[in-house]
């Protein structure tokens, strides 16, 4: 769970996005970051057990800096408002599937699987799912992941209109091959990060994923 303490400065910081006032307000910064990465130890604690890739994790492999990269972006603002955890047993230069927990007011989630992979790992994912549909098929008609997760998240950018070069429209998963991103999620209540069990539910919704995770890590493992 987080303090109050710290979603007000979040809120505060949203409020002053710039550098004169987070330089002021260092000292609550640091007992932002003192929040937020014993929450992210919490989480990393109640996920190895459950899932053993994630065993060599440290809090720094799963959290990320509170400035923004602003090098090509319209808003300039220096600072996130936000707070985001990644586990992965993936590298700088090896993607894997992973769990993420987005926590912002208005607009928290979780969230799993692959986003956006790049030409060869999505290469490697419809070779995947050409092969072993079934598997995949599986795995997102489990009642656990339809009641958390319902299915990959889908829209216009995320999928073709038309089949991925080398396949037939004709094939049985088709609609799985014109993906172009592969995660799924699910909308949360920004308040839920106070209270106590927060770790628990969290845990028990993410490791509903770990079976599409070992199929997305299984695909860019396998030559």
């Amino acid at each position: 769970m987080l303090s109050k303490e710290t979603l007000q400065f979040l809120e505060d910081l949203k409020a002053n996005n710039n550098r004169d006032w987070f330089l002021e307000n260092k000292k609550r910064y640091e007992i932002f970051k003192k929040d937020y990465q014993q929450l992210t130890s919490d989480l990393l604690d109640a996920l190895k057990p459950l899932d053993s890739s994630l065993e060599m994790l440290e809090v720094k492999n799963c959290t990320f800096r509170i400035n923004r990269d602003i090098r090509f972006s319209k808003d300039k603002t220096p600072y996130k408002t936000h707070l985001g955890f990644w586990f992965s047993s993936g590298t700088k230069g090896l993607n894997r599937s992973g769990y993420y927990i987005h926590l912002e007011k208005e607009a928290s989630f979780i969230a799993g699987g692959l986003y956006c992979p790049e030409a060869d790992d999505l290469k490697k994912m419809r070779k995947e799912i050409a092969f072993f549909h079934e598997d995949l098929e599986a795995i997102l008609n489990d009642k656990n992941f339809k009641k958390e997760f319902k299915d990959f998240d889908r829209n216009e950018k995320n999928t073709l209109k038309n089949p991925p070069r080398g396949f037939e429209k004709e094939h049985p998963a088709i609609e799985l091959l014109k993906l172009k991103s592969f995660e799924s999620s699910q909308k949360i209540d920004f308040n839920t990060v106070t209270k106590k069990d927060f770790v628990t539910v969290m845990t028990q919704k993410l490791i509903v994923l770990k079976p599409l995770n070992d199929f997305i890590n299984r695909a860019l493992t396998t030559e």
